[in-house]
């Protein structure tokens, strides 16, 4: 091999050793030189490593290994090829331990050219010189690289194929993995617990659980049942696959429990909805003695957001602190979404203004944040500022932009994101994406436009971008197109109750009650089921739950009490109930107690019983709330003087002084 392609020059630094390197040195070793000279490549001193045992190296090609790995740590590709030139300047460049490491070293630093004109003039390859070849394809995501070798190898071993099993993984081609593994089974050759916790990552990843338990079967035959890493990763498969209660026991049934089995139970459950055990597990992982680290916090500041708990996640925030975890990104995020979710716009500004060092998934959450609550200007200032900065934004990024400009009302804006999105920045949009543009030309009144984009959109359509069409059907009054338009949601979803009440509530405003009819006719027949409105806050750390109809709660005959005085007081600012949105058979009155009843204004109805004069009340509600509703709170914040901020299925509406922040463009 030439000496040119590794920089000669380079070795210089070592000028000042390298004489002695020719002298008649004995090589007489001290009896722990080897222990020395490891522990000083170790630390990563590596000229003191060769300036103080020279001799010994030039007596012991091998001993060079050290020195190349050492180099690793650093990240010191210049210091690689001064030591590269020194082993060819010795002659022990036809050492294959020592020319593997090499290989292995410029792998690593990802410089594959090198890498493979070195591979491809070693005299003496061996299955290791293959697979650290096959790990550097891989390192630089070039698996076609990798498949190719692979395919070329006479003989292989273990290793070989955990490098591309777990390398296809890691890069989401699941599938392949899992056809490489099969392969491997069949090969004869026995996965270890490497292998198999990756497997059971693709296994996740594709949410194949019937895959996944013949991969539990293997881990049971080899023994790795018992495993920490290999039972965490089978939990974690047996919960991604929806499977919470095998996931469960998987833990249970380990001898000892780590605190990756900690976040795997814990981010289980929060993936799974169960919001409320995620933080009973949080309190019992830390009784347990164990610390929360950045992957615990995600989780669990995610379940205070589905929830949101406010009083739950400032503490939770105060734990982040105390760990050191406050500088995290990942954490940074799911503390900004958190605020935002739980109401507190400006705590969510606060954790990103105070972010240092902010990645675009921060960015990404923050626009989120402005868009949910209905501040379309601010995301867009936002994404210029990062466009500033020349942070690349992601398929996230723009979905946020969409939501702000379509809840903003600014559709040439978000039609000009669309194009931007797809022209500069080449990403491809998904349904969530055309979801978003859909809304944004429904909500314009762009009804035509927004029923052509599905019908010609390049990816498959769902219930849910029918439903916004319906939506927008509904704001417009377009009760032709919304009936042909619900004939498509129920083709798709049948029982989804959301679209006949939609469709009903269209029909009668437009007074077309023969229509209404048939929709209540059609309801009962499929035995569709409306689904109930559920509305819930939290005071001083405890949440309180509300739905129509329920008087489980202490305070249910007070609540009605209170509502009543305060519906005559409304009606005294001019409140009219909505009667002809109540779907049911029923006189008039009853209509206007099934309004007064709704569960955001029994929430509402208890907050002013039970907080102080002028304190903000939040309210969470599962479903969009109603128009009836959105008027009476409107004059609620006005004559009781609070601000009132209900997070509903679609987004935040902050009523204060007798105004709405979405400015009745929901």
């Amino acid at each position: 091999m030439g000496t040119g392609r590794y920089c000669r020059s380079s070795y210089l630094s070592f000028s000042s050793s390298f004489r002695f390197l020719f002298t008649n040195a004995a090589c007489e070793s001290a009896p722990n030189f080897t222990l020395e000279f490891t522990e000083l490549c170790s630390k990563g001193l590596t000229k003191q490593a060769f300036d103080r045992f020279h001799p010994q190296i030039w007596a012991d090609p091998p001993l060079f290994s050290h020195l190349i790995q050492s180099c690793i740590p650093r990240n010191s590709p210049s210091l690689g090829k001064q030591l590269h030139s020194l082993i060819i300047t010795s002659g022990s460049s036809k050492d294959r331990f020592v020319s593997n490491h090499l290989l292995n070293m410029y792998s690593k630093f990802g410089n594959l050219n090198v890498a493979v004109s070195l591979y491809n003039v070693m005299i003496r390859k061996n299955i290791m010189s293959c697979n650290i070849l096959i790990n550097g394809h891989l390192h630089i995501g070039d698996l076609e690289g990798a498949r190719k070798l692979f395919d070329e190898m006479p003989e292989r071993n273990v290793a070989t194929w955990n490098a591309m099993v777990i390398g296809f993984i890691q890069f989401e081609f699941n599938e392949e993995g899992l056809s490489l593994f099969r392969e491997m089974h069949v090969s004869g050759f026995m996965p270890d617990d490497f292998t198999l916790s990756s497997v059971l990552r693709g296994c996740a990843g594709l949410k194949a659980v019937f895959v996944g338990r013949q991969v539990h079967c293997c881990v049971m035959k080899y023994g790795f049942e018992f495993h920490l890493v290999v039972g965490s990763s089978l939990a974690h498969m047996y919960m991604k696959c929806g499977s919470l209660r095998e996931g469960e026991r998987v833990i249970k049934s380990m001898p000892i429990r780590n605190m990756v089995a900690w976040n795997t139970l814990i981010a289980g459950n929060a993936q799974n909805g169960h919001s409320e055990s995620v933080l009973d597990l949080y309190s019992m992982m830390k009784m347990a003695g164990f610390r929360p680290d950045k992957v615990t916090f995600v989780s669990v500041l995610s379940s205070c957001s589905e929830m949101a708990t406010l009083g739950q996640g400032q503490q939770i925030h105060a734990d982040v602190i105390k760990t050191g975890a406050s500088s995290t990104i990942g954490v940074i995020s799911s503390l900004i979404s958190m605020y935002s979710r739980c109401g507190c716009l400006e705590d969510s500004i606060n954790v990103f203004l105070e972010c240092e060092e902010a990645d675009v998934v921060s960015w990404s959450s923050m626009i989120a944040a402005y868009g949910f609550h209905g501040r379309g200007a601010e995301a867009v200032e936002l994404f210029e500022q990062m466009e500033q900065k020349e942070l690349e934004p992601n398929d996230v990024t723009f979905l946020s932009l969409l939501y702000a400009c379509s809840h903003s009302g600014f559709k040439d804006k978000g039609l000009a994101v669309f194009n931007l999105m797809t022209e500069k920045y080449g990403i491809k949009p998904n349904l969530q994406h055309y979801t978003c543009v859909v809304d944004l030309l429904g909500r314009s009144g762009c009804l035509d436009e927004a029923e052509a984009m599905i019908r010609s959109m390049p990816v498959k359509e769902d219930a849910i971008i029918w439903k916004t069409l319906l939506s927008a059907c509904k704001i417009h009054k377009n009760a032709d197109m919304a009936k042909r338009i619900a004939q498509e949601v129920l083709k798709l979803d049948p029982q989804d109750s959301a679209s006949y009440v939609l469709l009903s509530n269209i029909h009668a405003s437009a007074k077309r009650w023969q229509d209404v009819s048939e929709v209540r006719k059609a309801m009962r027949d499929r035995r569709v089921k409306k689904e109930p409105g559920v509305s819930w806050l939290e005071i001083k750390h405890q949440v309180h739950q509300f739905c129509m109809g329920d008087k489980a709660h202490p305070q249910s005959e007070d609540i009605d009490l209170y509502l009543k005085e305060l519906t005559e007081e409304m009606k005294l600012h001019g409140y009219v109930p909505d009667t002809g949105s109540v779907l049911h058979d029923m006189d008039n009155e009853e209509k206007e107690y099934s309004l007064t009843h709704h569960s955001e204004k029994m929430a509402i109805a208890f907050a002013l019983m039970n907080t102080p004069a002028g304190a903000p009340i939040r309210v969470m509600k599962n479903l969009r709330i109603c128009s009836d509703c959105h008027v009476a709170i409107k004059i609620i914040s006005e004559i009781k003087n609070r601000e009132i901020i209900v997070r509903d299925a679609s987004r935040f509406h902050h009523f204060k002084n007798g105004k709405c922040s979405c400015k009745d463009y929901w």
